[in-house]
Order: C-alpha cells, then structure tokens, then sequence
C-alpha cells in the first residue's frame, strides 16, 4: 500500500491500479484528496499519508510515508478521528503556528486491527477500558451496570470503530489468558473455521499411493526426519546415497491439499505463518493437516515434492533434480538424539549414511561460510507448569544436528529459488545501510573493539567477530551485528541474501508452517509442468502478498515474545525485592537489562540508571506492571565482566 500511495505524489494511470487499491482511489476521489489530469490521478496539496503511532497522552504521531517530511506530524487527540496505534490514514495539514507541525486525520485508509483489547478499571465512579496496547483509557459502548457486573481487571475485546464489546476473554489475575491476550492485540486466531475443518478432513488419514501414479516412488529409500523433541508437524525428510553423492531433501507437499483461493488457502494466506508457544503451536493450517496427512510421520506413506541434489567428489554441487514423490519415512529423530549419535556411533543400520552426510555438510558448511556469516546466537527456551506459570528457562545453541539440517535445507532452498526467473517469491536480506553500520562501530569502541569502517562489509564484519572472540564478547557482539543489519525479507524480485552469501535464494524448505514456501512449491509445479498461464495467475498481486507476508512474520514473532514477556512479568511480580545477576543490553533512551541469572531471558527496565553496554551487573526487580508486561527496576551493584 505504500508503493501505491506514494506514487500518488507523482501520479498513478487508473489501468496501472491492482484491484485491492480499487476502492481506495475511490474514497480518496470522493473525498476531494485526489484528482484526475489526463487520465492520471494525484495527490491534492496539503495531504499526507502515513502510519500513526499513539503515546500514551494520547497525543498522535504521523509518520509520513513521503521522506520529505523528516519530522513525525503532531495530531491532537481531537483530530484522531477515531484512527488507532499503526493505523493507515490520509492527513491534512493545519496552518503553521509553531515549529512543530501540526495535521488532522480525513481518513482511515486501513486499520491495523479491526479490534482492540482493554482490562476493565475504576477512574473515580466509573468503569472505563485501558487499551493493553497503548494505556490508553476509553468509555466502551456498555452500561455501567452491566460493566460494574465484571470484576475490575476483566480482559475485554472491542471493536475499534466504536469500541462496542464482541467479547468477554477472562480475567488478568488467571494465567491462562496470555495466550488470548497475546493473540488477540495482534488479531490472531488459534481456531479455525468449519469450512477449513471439514475441507481438511475430507483428505482422510492416510495416503493411497495407487492414486498417485505419476509420483516417483522413493518409499524403499530409508529416509529420516530431524526435528526439536517436541515437534508435531514435520516437514522436511532426508536421504543420501553416498555411491552415488545423491542428497534426497523431501518436503511435504502441502499444495497437493492446500488449492490456491480455496478455504483453507485463504485462512493461510491471511495467518502466514504458525505461531509457536512454549506449551503450544498455534498452525498456519488445520491440524488434521499440519500434524497428519501433510506430516512425514515415520512409517508413513506420504507426499513430498522432493530435490534430489547430486555432489562431485569435491562435495560441490552438479545436478539439481525437483520432482513429486512419495516415501515412507524409517525413523523420527530429534536434534538431542541426532547430537549424541554422532558422539557415540551406535550401528544405525539403514540410516547409517547420517555418519557420511555429516561429514559432507561440515565441508560443505566451511565452504559456504567464506562468503557468509556464522552468528553463534541463542534461542531461548521456556518451560511451563502445568498452571501455564513460568517453570524454567534456557538458551538453546546451534549443534551439530541443527548445522547438518541446516545446510541440507539451505541447498533445497538455494536450488529452488534458481529455477525462478525475474519474478516469483525470493527471500531477500539486503547489505546493512551506512549509518547503522557508523553507530555499530562507535558502540564496539566502547567496548575495546576498534575497527576500521571499510567498504567491504562482509570482511569487515568477520574482523569485528574475530576481535570479539579473542574478548569471549562473540555471541554478546553478533546480536549487536544482527541488529545493525536490515531484516530478511520477502520480494516478488530477486536481490540477492547478504548475509548467507548467495545471490538468489527463497523459502521452499517449510509449508507447513510457512504460507510463502507454499505459494514457491505452486509456483515451481507450474514451471514444471510448463503451465505459463496457471504461472501468471499465481503471480497475480505477488508483490503486495510479499509485502504482506514480512509484515506477518514479524507479528509471528511478536506474539511469541510478548507471551514470554507475560510469562516473565507474572514470575518478577512474585520475585519483587529480589536481586538477580544481569547484563546490559541496551544503554541509549532508556536503560534495559536482560537476565542471566537461574532465569534468563527476561527485560528489565532500569530507572534512573546509566550504565556501560554489555555491563554485568546485579539488578532488583522494584515494579511490575502485569497488564502491559512490563519489568522495573534497579542496578544495586555493577559486576566484573
């Protein structure tokens, strides 16, 4: 939508407009924000667009999508119009009366969310909402009999075009209700319509393969999958034939049951992707079809649509085949398993090519890192009660058997993307921009890590990180060199991926739980078959779905980590007073600590604090705020690092 708004600044032929912005050109027109010269549309003087950010005032902040306007626009609360937190809206400009310049929203162009959650509280003798998202409060369209009926600290959901209540979710004090809380201030849904269950079931329990004829049979081939203990939908499967250097990655093929614009296609597109908590997986798709049929459960018959990627003597790469086939995977492995195998060696028998194939990923890995970055980063873990309470936590490393998958999937991606041509869905990380990497630098000074700036990132990066390793700061000072770095994304066009070295790449490991990887697997069916015009009609809006799709993954990952910051809020509420060992993670507009202590992983913001970056220190938690998942407190003595 910005690309398309933004053209409007220069002006937009009505025949160059998609359908989905159709309706928008309309109520711009209606509203005399447009105009029409020669068959072109424009942008009237005086408006803007852009997304609006709320603080907690309620003062409104406009960030303008023209780069012309360097400063966010004010908007007063009473020229929001009704717009909410990173709304899109068309704004106009008022008359400049002080340095700050000042607009009132016309139109809400599209919500961020349809609706809002608030906690019932008291303000004097009245029941008002307090937006979880913004701490903003609000009148809601109830009696105050009926709300007075709720005890205070009720979860609500409302409709943000007039904050009617469309639902009653619990109660704040109930550990249950992150889930909801979490899902619902990003509009997320864990159920699934009755369309999408019966649509899904309607494929059975298991795979008939007399009805798949024109798939190459590859069930005798004794295949194994690889994936966290806890895992239940399983994507990818493995073989190598080490005679014959043939690396077989096996992918479920989910768009053999998933049709384009079908029910279920469209509760897909609309997730993007599955949404994993500690205790739970929230599926992209029905489960019927994530954890059965379209799961390579072992000792099941099931479709994959399948790379089979042959090696030279040198372990480089000489044939790439993709093909649809089925096989019956030997064996579930999990990643703990898989480690202390390749430690101890038992006779795998069947699967004993897993000895070999590792071996062949560590020198293909070693290759592959010349031209890229191996950041030694932590994912953490969190361990529930059976009450949804906060039992443990833990950082979980890269290992053996994550970095043997990790490249076998890395080849299948690498060899997808190559079959596109200008246009499809690639996953794109683009070089880091100059100023980020000026402001990386100057943090690394301070730490005793003195580099030179230097045009060629890629080197320059490797001689941060072998600084770093020499002070034991490597995994501390890779997360600052990721954050300096711009996000991978998702683009109808090919840029490039900077960060893993490769000049084209694309998702297609993952569609299960990944809608983009679903959309490459219809894509490259198409080109195989040599359907051009089935091809086209799949790219039909592929941009604005790439777009859209990056948006999404953030949000994935933003659901996951509020609910972890809930988790962590309600243990630090019962762990006030106490003193916990921490490290500094960031030291600019306010001063926030990461726990390091039996509890890890947890944010605490520092009042009144200063304090040098990646300084250990020894905090006490003072304040908590349960409702907006917020952690406080103090620095009461400053550790040798």
């Amino acid at each position: 939508m910005k690309e398309f708004l933004n053209h409007l600044n220069y002006g937009i032929k009505a025949n160059e407009v998609n359908n989905e912005f159709k309706q928008i050109l309309r109520e711009l027109l209606a509203n005399d924000i447009i105009k029409e010269h020669k068959n072109k549309f424009y942008l009237n003087n005086g408006y803007v667009f852009g997304v609006l950010d709320i603080s907690n005032k309620g003062t409104g902040f406009l960030k303008c999508f023209d780069e012309n306007y360097k400063q966010d626009l004010l908007i007063e609360n009473k020229n929001l119009k009704g717009a909410n937190y990173k709304d899109i809206v068309v704004a106009k400009l008022l008359p400049l009366k002080k340095k700050r310049p000042k607009a009132k929203i016309i139109l809400i162009l599209k919500r961020a969310n349809e609706t809002s959650l608030v906690i019932t509280k008291k303000y004097g003798e009245a029941i008002l909402g307090m937006n979880i998202k913004t701490g903003l409060s609000m009148a809601l369209k109830a009696s105050q009999k009926s709300l007075k009926a709720l005890p205070l600290g009720t979860i609500l959901k409302i409709e943000n075009h007039n904050n009617g209540i469309t639902e009653v979710l619990g109660h704040i004090d109930d550990e249950h209700i992150d889930e909801k809380i979490s899902l619902n201030l990003f509009n997320k849904n864990s159920c699934f319509n009755d369309n999408c269950i019966k649509e899904a079931k309607s494929y059975g329990d298991f795979v008939d393969a007399s009805m798949y004829e024109n798939h190459i049979d590859l069930r005798s081939l004794s295949f194994c999958t690889i994936d966290p203990i806890h895992a239940k939908d399983f994507d990818d499967a493995i073989y190598f034939n080490e005679e014959k250097r043939e690396l077989y990655v096996a992918i479920a093929d989910v768009s053999e049951y998933v049709f384009a614009y079908g029910a279920i296609d469209k509760e897909a597109r609309n997730r993007g992707f599955s949404i994993y908590f500690p205790h739970i997986a929230v599926p992209m798709l029905p489960r019927s079809l994530s954890e059965n049929i379209c799961s390579l459960k072992p000792l099941e018959d099931r479709l994959v649509f399948c790379f089979k990627i042959t090696l030279d003597e040198n372990y480089q790469v000489i044939k790439e085949e993709l093909f649809e086939a089925i096989i019956n995977s030997k064996r579930r492995f999990n990643y703990d398993e898989v480690d202390e195998i390749l430690i101890k060696k038992p006779d795998l028998k069947e699967l004993s090519w897993l000895y070999k194939l590792y071996e062949i990923t560590k020198i293909i890995r070693k290759n592959r890192l010349k031209n890229a970055f191996e950041f030694k980063t932590e994912e953490l873990r969190m361990t529930l009660n059976d009450d949804l309470s906060l039992k443990s936590t833990s950082y979980e490393k890269d290992t053996p058997s994550h970095n043997l998958i990790e490249d076998c999937m890395l080849l299948a991606n690498k060899a997808a993307a190559k079959l596109l041509d200008d246009i499809g869905i690639f996953r794109n990380h683009l070089s880091a921009d100059h100023k980020k990497i000026i402001k990386l630098l100057n943090e690394l000074q301070t730490l005793g890590i003195d580099v030179e700036y230097k045009t060629n990132l890629s080197e320059m990066i490797k001689n941060i990180q072998s600084l770093a390793e020499e002070l034991n700061l490597r995994e501390e000072i890779d997360k600052l060199i990721i954050k300096a770095q711009k996000k991978a994304e998702y683009s109808s066009i090919n840029q490039g991926h900077f960060g893993l070295g490769f000049d084209k790449y694309s998702h297609f490991t993952s569609p299960i739980r990944r809608y983009s990887d679903l959309i490459l697997h219809r894509l490259l069916k198409a080109k195989l078959k040599k359907d051009n015009k089935l091809f086209n009609y799949l790219l039909l809006n592929i941009q604005s779905t790439c777009e859209n799709l990056s948006v999404l993954e953030r949000e994935a990952d933003k659901v996951a980590f509020d609910f972890m910051d809930r988790k962590f809020a309600r243990w630090a509420d019962k762990n006030k007073g106490k003193e916990f060992k921490a490290l500094i993670i960031e030291n600019e507009n306010v001063v926030i600590a990461k726990l390091e202590d039996e509890i890890k992983g947890a944010n605490i913001v520092l009042k009144n604090a200063k304090a040098n970056l990646l300084q250990k220190v020894q905090i006490q938690i003072e304040e908590v705020d349960i409702v907006m998942a917020k952690i406080f407190g103090k620095i009461t003595k400053i550790l040798e690092n």
